[in-house]
C-alpha cells in the first residue's frame, strides 16, 4: 500500500527504521493536545513504537483502538505504534484507514482508548498522533499527554505477555451513527459537491451519501497523502478554488471542503460564497437549541460575535473557550453542553461522545436546507452580520515578544490572555495566537464594517511583520 500511494508523488517517506535510542527528546513534537512533527526527522518508527508502548502503559486498558489516515508514512507509523502497544500487553483493534471522527466514534462505541495517526491539514512530510481515553475523552498536556511523553522518552521493558491484534471495519456503522442525529426525511433532493482534497473524506463520504436523496459530485476522492491537487487545509480560501467553480458549474445547492483527516468541514453556498466556521457554528447551535432548550453551548474565542449572540437569542448559555479539541471537550464534560463549535471548522456534539465531526455538522446543515426550503445563502443571511478577515498566518520568530508588543500598542482596548492575545473594542476585535504545530502567529480580525476591518487588518499585519 505504501508503495502504491507513493508512486508518481513528489515526496516519499524514507525507507527503513531510525535506530533505536535509549533516550529520546520529544519536546518538539508533543503539542498542547496532540503529537505532530516532520517524518522521519522528528517522528519516525522508533518514536511511534515508543509512543505505542507509553500510551498502553499510561491508559492501562486491556484494549486500544488504532486508526490512520492516507499519509505516505501513516502505515509504517501505525504499525510501529501497534508493535509498541502490544509489547506492553495491550490488545489492539486496528480500524485501518479512517477519518479522525470515526476513530473517536470507535473509541466511544467500544469504550476503549484510541490513537489516530494523522497530521490533519499539514503538508505531506508531516505526521502525528491524536490520542483519546476510553469514551473519546480528550488527553491534553494537563490530563495525561505530559505523562505519555515522559514514558515515551525512556524505553519501557516489555510485558510478560504480548497483546493481540484484530482488525475491524467501522465505516458503515459510523455512517449509521452520523445519520442518527437528524431526521433524514427532512433532507430534500439536492446536489452536493464535496472536495476531499485526496484525504480521508474520499473514503468516508460515499457510504454516508449513498443513503441520502442527494446527487454527490466528488472532487479529489482518490486517497493520496502527497496531496497532488491542493493542500488539505480548507480554511485557506485558495484551496477552495476548484470547489467553488464546481458548485457554480453543477448548479449545486452546497459545497463541502474537508481537511486531510476529514474531521473538519467548511461550506460553500450555492453562489460559491464561502461560509466561515463561525456561521456554521451559529446555524448548528440554533438547531441544537431547538432540540435542547436552554442548553449550554461552547464556542472558541476566535468565533464571530454572531455565535454567542445566536446562542443567547435562542435561549442557550454561551461558554467561551480556548482553541483546541481537548479544551472544548473538557468544558463540555464539566457543563453538560450539548454542542461546541470552533471557527476552524471543528464541531463537537454531546451525543457523539463530545467528539467533533464535520460529517454530523453537515447533516444539520442539509436538514436546515430541507426544513427551511431556502437556498443556503438565504438560510445564512441572518448570521452574516460582521466582516471577518479569516485566519491569516505570519511566520514570526519570537511569538511571545510580538504578542507583548501588540498588547502595548492596543492597550486602550479590553485585553485578555485566555488563548494568545485578544483585544476587544466596541466595533472591532482581534485575536493573535501562536500555532501549536508551526512557527506561525495566527491573526483573526472582526469588525462591524468591511472598511474598518480591512484597515485594522492591514495595520495589524504591518505590526506583526515588522522586525
Amino acid at each position: 500500500m505504501l508503495k502504491s500511494l507513493a508512486d508518481g508523488c513528489g515526496w516519499q517517506p524514507r525507507p527503513g527504521k531510525v535506530p533505536a535510542m535509549d533516550l529520546l527528546d520529544l519536546s518538539r513534537i508533543f503539542k498542547a493536545y496532540d503529537v505532530r512533527g516532520i517524518y522521519p526527522d522528528e517522528i519516525n518508527e522508533t518514536v511511534a513504537q515508543r509512543l505505542g508502548a507509553a500510551f498502553a502503559a499510561f491508559v492501562k486498558a486491556p484494549k486500544v483502538i488504532v486508526g490512520r489516515d492516507m499519509r505516505l508514512s501513516s502505515p509504517a507509523l501505525a504499525a510501529a505504534f501497534i508493535e509498541g502497544a502490544t509489547g506492553q500487553g495491550a490488545n489492539v483493534v486496528d480500524i485501518g484507514e479512517v477519518s479522525s471522527d470515526a476513530l473517536y466514534f470507535a473509541s466511544g462505541k467500544l469504550d476503549a482508548p484510541g490513537a489516530m495517526f494523522t497530521a490533519s491539514h499539514n503538508p505531506p512530510r508531516y505526521n502525528g498522533c491524536k490520542m483519546c481515553l476510553a469514551g473519546a475523552a480528550p488527553i491534553g498536556q494537563d490530563t495525561g499527554l505530559a505523562e505519555v511523553r515522559r514514558l515515551a522518552e525512556t524505553e519501557l521493558p516489555p510485558a510478560p505477555t504480548r497483546g493481540t491484534v484484530e482488525t475491524l471495519d467501522i465505516v458503515e456503522d459510523f455512517a449509521t451513527h452520523v445519520l442518527s442525529f437528524v431526521d433524514t426525511d427532512n433532507i430534500k433532493p439536492s446536489t452536493v459537491v464535496a472536495d476531499a482534497a485526496n484525504g480521508m473524506a474520499g473514503k468516508m463520504v460515499p457510504p454516508l451519501f449513498r443513503r441520502l436523496p442527494v446527487r454527490l459530485v466528488p472532487l479529489y476522492f482518490e486517497l493520496d497523502g502527497s496531496f497532488p491537487n491542493h493542500p488539505a487545509d480548507p480554511i485557506q480560501i485558495e484551496n477552495l478554488k476548484a470547489l467553488r467553480a464546481t458548485v457554480l458549474a453543477e448548479k449545486a445547492d452546497i459545497g463541502l471542503a474537508f481537511d486531510g483527516d476529514a474531521d473538519r468541514v467548511f461550506l460553500v453556498d450555492e453562489k460559491a460564497e464561502t461560509v466561515s466556521g463561525s456561521l456554521t457554528t451559529a446555524l448548528v447551535a440554533a438547531r441544537i437549541l431547538a432540540k435542547n432548550p436552554g442548553a449550554p453551548i461552547v464556542y472558541n474565542l476566535i468565533c464571530s460575535r454572531i455565535v454567542p449572540e445566536t446562542i443567547l437569542a435562542n435561549g442557550g448559555k454561551p461558554i467561551r473557550s480556548r482553541v483546541g479539541h481537548s479544551f472544548i471537550k473538557q468544558i463540555m464534560a464539566e457543563t453538560g453542553a450539548a454542542f461546541g463549535g470552533e471557527h476552524s471548522g471543528h464541531y463537537y456534539f454531546r451525543d457523539n461522545f463530545r467528539a467533533d465531526s464535520g460529517m454530523i455538522a453537515t447533516m444539520f446543515v442539509l436538514e436546515a436546507l430541507g426544513t427551511e426550503n431556502k437556498p443556503l445563502s438565504e438560510v445564512l443571511a441572518p448570521y452574516r452580520k460582521y466582516w471577518n478577515s479569516g485566519e491569516i498566518n505570519t511566520e514570526v520568530r519570537d511569538q511571545t515578544a510580538k504578542l507583548k508588543e501588540l498588547a502595548e500598542a492596543y492597550a486602550d482596548g479590553k485585553i485578555d490572555w485566555l488563548d494568545g492575545l485578544t483585544v476587544d473594542y466596541p466595533d472591532w476585535w482581534f485575536n493573535a495566537r501562536p500555532s501549536n504545530t508551526e512557527p506561525l502567529l495566527r491573526l483573526n480580525v472582526e469588525a462591524t464594517t468591511a472598511e474598518l476591518g480591512e484597515a485594522k487588518t492591514a495595520e495589524l499585519l504591518a505590526r506583526i511583520s515588522a522586525r
